[in-house]
């Protein structure tokens, strides 16, 4: 479920994958990572396992790690070329307890959709980041909530069992669920754990894509060239499961207008899957986006795409449709925004574009 619950400060892992000596509390070890093998997952190197999963982490500082007894398997400490094994539990534990960030309420604007007791629905806008991180300690989400429930006695932003149960990138719109309860957020991380959650996304993508619809399958990983980007592993021996369904909703020339339902949710899996099928995102500069990839040689195209780029500064992805069970009361919840004006204006440009001009 990990997924959908992370809460991990990037800045800290070379720190905590960097064991320190202490003679203070040699004996005194604090759990920093967990993670449960799948039932299918094959027999892969633990470095490769854990490398795959945290963020910012390299295989040399895990093998350090492994080397001053840091990596447990089922409790047991174990050299980085041991082989994990289905619903293996493997962990990373330190001499330290893990620092924690504090979340500072700030009185930032919220589009909440839906609220109750138990949870609310937000509708977020794109560049808003959706956690306190490496380089974006406030001004987030996150931060927003806070100052939102700040006269609620059972919110505690600092609580991991509450808050998030899911999140989308700093530059995509769109949907979000937030627990108020530690029970509601149990409850929907199964959701979505179990994959009965409704989850549609609207994305502008590069070139004309044949087929009305399609089932995008392939495990997403850390590109191991690239570490701020993932990728797709075919052969299914590193990264996750994922699955991604599209459906053509309008050609518009040289992009196409489609819906994304998401099966599974791994990081950046629209943009990634999207990509790997040869039709990235429009305007997704970490996967190339952002270049021309598509159309003619003509200086006016070239300009109509850069003033394209201008108007909607992003990847061009919408979370439009949330849907879930409600943890308490069993009522089918389903939500949907509109659009941000960007990606409207944006879509609508290049329909003129396309009834007025000849590519």
């Amino acid at each position: 479920m990990e997924d959908f619950l992370e809460d991990r400060d990037e800045e800290l892992v070379d720190d905590l994958l960097m064991p320190e000596e202490s003679e203070d509390s040699p004996n005194a070890l604090y759990e920093h990572f967990r993670f449960v093998a799948d039932k299918g997952q094959s027999l892969l190197r633990v470095d490769k396992f854990l490398v795959d999963r945290i963020m910012g982490a390299t295989r040399n500082r895990i093998q350090l790690a492994a080397e001053a007894g840091c990596v447990l398997v089922n409790g047991k400490p174990v050299k980085s070329n041991y082989r994990v094994k289905p619903l293996d539990v493997v962990s990373i534990v330190m001499d330290r307890p893990k620092r924690e960030l504090e979340i500072i309420p700030e009185d930032i604007p919220l589009d909440i959709v839906y609220e109750d007791d138990d949870l609310l629905v937000v509708n977020k806008p794109a560049g808003l980041v959706v956690h306190p991180g490496f380089g974006n300690y406030t001004g987030t989400l996150v931060n927003a909530l806070a100052y939102h429930l700040k006269d609620d006695p059972y919110y505690d932003p600092s609580d991991p069992r509450l808050g998030l149960v899911h999140r989308i990138d700093k530059d995509t719109s769109g949907l979000l669920v937030v627990a108020k309860r530690p029970e509601a957020k149990s409850t929907l991380g199964l959701q979505f754990f179990n994959k009965t959650t409704k989850r549609k996304y609207q994305a502008l993508v590069w070139g004309v894509i044949r087929e009305d619809e399609g089932r995008i399958e392939g495990n997403i990983g850390r590109d191991p060239r690239d570490r701020m980007r993932m990728t797709v592993f075919p052969d299914g021996e590193q990264g996750k499961p994922a699955v991604t369904h599209y459906r053509v909703l309008e050609r518009l020339g040289y992009v196409t207008l489609v819906e994304c339902r998401l099966e599974t949710g791994r990081t950046h899996q629209i943009r990634v899957h999207m990509r790997y099928i040869g039709h990235t995102l429009f305007n997704d500069e970490r996967y190339g986006g952002h270049e021309i990839l598509k159309g003619t040689t003509f200086s006016k195209y070239k300009q109509f795409v850069q003033n394209c780029f201008a108007f909607c500064p992003r990847q061009a992805l919408h979370a439009k449709t949330l849907g879930f069970v409600h943890p308490t009361t069993g009522q089918e919840m389903f939500f949907e925004s509109e659009v941000p004006s960007d990606m409207r204006g944006l879509i609508d440009k290049w329909r003129v574009y396309v009834n007025t001009k000849e590519l």
